[in-house]
């Protein structure tokens, strides 16, 4: 499994403009294809009267799905353009769609190629990107008395409380880097006189 990965920070449009026409690029995190197919459907439909609705996604931390369509502009001057720049950018779960408005001036398979991948690019700059890292998941039981405590330091120390239910005891859902798993053990163990439950569960990503 990749580390970590980056995606968009958020769903955006972005526009430039090359010999006049306009190229709008909409950006947005897709966590899966069903979701980078749907989001490029209401896109087509928002912009029908475009000339061409291109558009490309990666799903997959390991980019293990990459699509790309140049929607009618030559073979390879629109899609691929755009997926390349997805992917030299290390971007992962996104889809990118570039509508172009002709502008009565012929760019030229080198000229496409350069617009295409510079909208999405640019888009990218534009609306900021995150990059999410890969860490165990791990839960975490304590005694009542001592619950407040420990969440107080572990949001101290930065880690991430991503759940707590209160029963018996109290459990709390915490994300951990794999480096760090035997320090929290030691660390957990001091913290709560040998008291508290320490579980590792599976892998997931968060923000880094």
């Amino acid at each position: 499994m990749q580390d970590e990965y980056r995606t968009v920070a958020r769903a955006g449009v972005h526009e430039t403009e090359v010999n006049r026409s306009r190229f709008l690029c909409a950006l947005a995190p897709a966590a899966t294809e069903r979701e980078a197919q749907d989001f490029i459907a209401r896109v087509r439909k928002e912009h029908a009267d475009a000339t061409h609705n291109c558009w490309a996604y990666v799903v997959g931390a390991d980019a293990g799905i990459q699509k790309a369509s140049d929607d009618g502009e030559p073979g390879g001057t629109a899609g691929v353009p755009m997926l390349q720049m997805l992917l030299r950018r290390d971007m992962r779960y996104v889809v990118a769609v570039v509508t172009r408005y002709y502008g009565g001036v012929k760019l030229g398979a080198g000229g496409l190629i350069r617009a295409y991948g510079g909208a999405v690019g640019e888009a990218l700059d534009a609306l900021g990107t995150i990059t999410r890292r890969r860490f165990r998941l791990a839960t975490v039981t304590v005694d009542h008395q001592r619950a407040g405590k420990v969440q107080n330091d572990l949001r101290a120390t930065g880690r991430e409380v991503r759940d707590v239910r209160y029963g018996e005891a109290v459990t709390l859902e915490i994300g951990l880097p794999d480096a760090d798993v035997d320090a929290f053990r030691a660390w957990l163990a001091d913290a709560t006189a040998g008291t508290a439950g320490f579980e590792l569960g599976g892998e997931a990503y968060g923000d880094a």
